[in-house]
C-alpha cells in the first residue's frame, strides 16, 4: 500500500467517514493506481452471495434479537440462580455464565449488558454484593461469549480468513471448538474469584421445587444450545443449517408459543436485526475487495518483511500483538476490527508459524477484553450510561477483572493447545 493511500484512509477515518467508506476508497484507489478495473470491486459483492456460511450471520442474529425482546434473559437468570445459588458467590457465577450465554447468540456485548444488566445489577445489589464488585461483573462479563459458539465474531473470522487462501485450514467448525476450552478458563477464573471475593456472602439453600419451576419455565429454551451446538460439533447440522435451526425454532417458540413478541412487534425486531447484518455485510464486501488488493500488491508479505527486522522471535511478536489488539480493541467494534485487521496480520502471524486458529483465538480474546480497557473501552460507556454511574467508577470497579482476563488472555496466548487441542484433533 502507498503512503499516499494509507494517508487517504487516515484523513477519511479522521474525517468521520463510515468505516466502509474507509474501506472502500482504499481498494478502489489501489486498483485504479494498479490499473485494474474497478468492477472488481463489485466482484467481491457478488462472492458473498456464494458463501454459504453467510447464511449464518443474518439467521444467527436475528435469532439473538428475538431472544433479547423476550423474557428469555429473566428465565435464564431465574434457572442457572435455582441451580448455583446455593454456592459461596452462587449469584454472581449465575450472572457470569448467563452474560456468556446471552453473548454467544447474539454477538454484541453491549446488547448484554443493557439486557441483562439491568435485572442484575439489583439483584447482585439486593443479595448484598458490594457496588463495586456488581458493577465490575455486569460491565466485563458482557463480552464473555464471544468465544462461544455460534458467536458472530469466531465465524467472520473464519470467513475472512478463507479468503485470504492460505492454504490453511480455518473453518468456521474448527473456529467453533477452538473457542470452547479458552472461553471456558476466562469463565473458570472469574468464578474463582467471584467465590474468593464474596466467600462470606450468606448462601441461598438449594431447593428442589424452586429449581423444578424455574426448569418448568426455561423448558422451551433449555434444548435451544443442546440441540444446536450438538448438532454442529457432532456434524450432523452444517453451520448454515444449524443457524436455520436456531432461528425457527426462537421464531416459533417466543412469537407462536410464548407468545411475548407479537406479530406487531416482529417486523420491528427483523428491521433492527437485519440493520445490524447489513452493515456488516456491506463491510464484509468492500474489505474482500481491501483483502484481494492487498494480496495483489504483495502488502502482508512486506509488512512481515519489515516486522521481521524489527521483532526475531515468536514469543517477542505475540507480546506486541497483544498490546496493539487491546488498543485496537479500545477504539473499534470486533467486527470492523476483523474485516480490517485479519488480513494483515494473519500471514505475518504464520510466517512466525502461529496456527491461524490460534491466532484467531488471541484476537478474538484481546479485543474482548478491549471492550472495558481504560480509558476509552465501548463497554465502560455503555454500563455509565445505563447504571447512571462515573466512569471513573467504572474504571476501578473493572481493574481487578482486567487483570484476571488479561493473565487468562497471556495463557492463552502462550498455550496453544488450549485453542488446538480439540480443533486440531477433530
Amino acid at each position: 500500500m502507498t503512503p499516499l493511500l494509507g494517508l487517504l484512509m487516515i484523513l477519511l477515518a479522521l474525517m468521520g467517514a463510515p468505516l466502509f467508506t474507509v474501506i472502500a476508497a482504499s481498494a478502489m484507489f489501489g486498483f485504479y493506481l494498479s490499473g485494474i478495473d474497478l468492477s472488481v470491486v463489485i466482484i467481491e459483492f457478488f462472492r458473498i452471495a456464494e458463501m454459504p456460511v453467510l447464511l449464518a450471520i443474518p439467521l444467527f442474529t436475528f435469532a439473538g434479537y428475538l431472544l433479547s425482546e423476550s423474557q428469555a434473559p429473566q428465565r435464564l437468570v431465574r434457572l442457572t440462580q435455582s441451580l448455583l445459588g446455593w454456592l459461596p458467590g452462587g449469584l454472581a457465577i449465575v450472572g457470569l455464565i448467563a452474560c456468556a450465554l446471552f453473548t454467544a447468540f447474539t454477538g454484541a456485548s453491549g446488547v448484554t449488558i443493557v439486557a441483562l444488566g439491568a435485572l442484575l445489577y439489583p439483584a447482585l445489589k439486593q443479595s448484598g454484593y458490594s457496588d463495586a464488585f456488581s458493577l465490575g461483573l455486569v460491565t466485563t462479563s458482557g463480552s464473555l461469549g464471544l468465544l462461544f459458539a455460534p458467536a458472530l465474531p469466531l465465524i467472520l473470522y473464519a470467513v475472512i480468513a478463507q479468503q485470504l487462501g492460505l492454504g490453511q485450514d480455518i473453518t468456521v467448525n474448527a473456529m467453533f471448538l477452538a473457542g470452547i476450552l479458552p472461553g471456558l478458563l476466562m469463565l473458570f477464573m472469574l468464578t474463582v474469584w467471584s467465590i474468593w471475593s464474596n466467600r462470606t456472602q450468606p448462601l441461598t439453600p438449594f431447593s428442589w421445587s424452586s429449581t423444578r419451576t424455574a426448569l418448568i419455565e426455561s423448558i422451551w429454551e433449555i434444548p435451544l444450545p443442546l440441540v444446536v451446538l450438538g448438532g454442529v460439533y457432532s456434524g450432523f447440522f452444517a453451520i448454515s443449517e444449524a443457524a436455520a435451526v436456531t432461528a425457527g425454532y426462537t421464531l416459533l417458540v417466543e412469537v407462536a408459543i410464548r407468545r411475548e413478541i407479537t406479530l406487531q412487534r416482529l417486523p420491528a425486531v427483523m428491521r433492527e436485526s437485519m440493520v445490524l447484518v447489513g452493515g456488516i455485510l456491506l463491510i464484509l464486501g468492500v474489505s474482500l475487495a481491501s483483502t484481494n488488493y492487498l494480496i495483489d500488491a504483495q502488502v502482508p508479505a512486506k509488512l512481515f518483511e519489515w516486522i521481521r527486522e524489527l521483532v526475531s522471535g515468536k514469543y517477542a511478536f505475540l507480546v506486541l500483538l497483544n498490546l496493539f489488539l487491546l488498543l485496537l480493541g479500545t477504539m473499534l467494534d470486533i467486527f470492523s476490527a476483523i474485516v480490517l485487521m485479519v488480513p494483515l496480520l494473519l500471514p505475518v502471524a504464520i510466517g512466525y508459524g502461529i496456527d491461524p486458529l490460534h491466532l484467531g483465538i488471541i484476537f478474538l480474546a484481546n479485543m474482548q477484553i478491549g471492550y472495558f480497557t481504560p480509558p476509552v473501552g465501548m463497554n465502560l460507556f455503555i454500563a455509565s450510561y445505563r447504571f447512571g454511574k462515573p466512569i471513573t467508577q467504572l474504571y476501578r470497579a473493572t481493574l481487578a477483572w482486567f487483570l484476571i482476563l488479561l493473565a487468562a488472555v497471556l495463557i492463552i496466548t502462550y498455550w496453544p493447545w488450549l485453542s488446538l487441542g480439540l480443533a486440531r484433533s477433530a
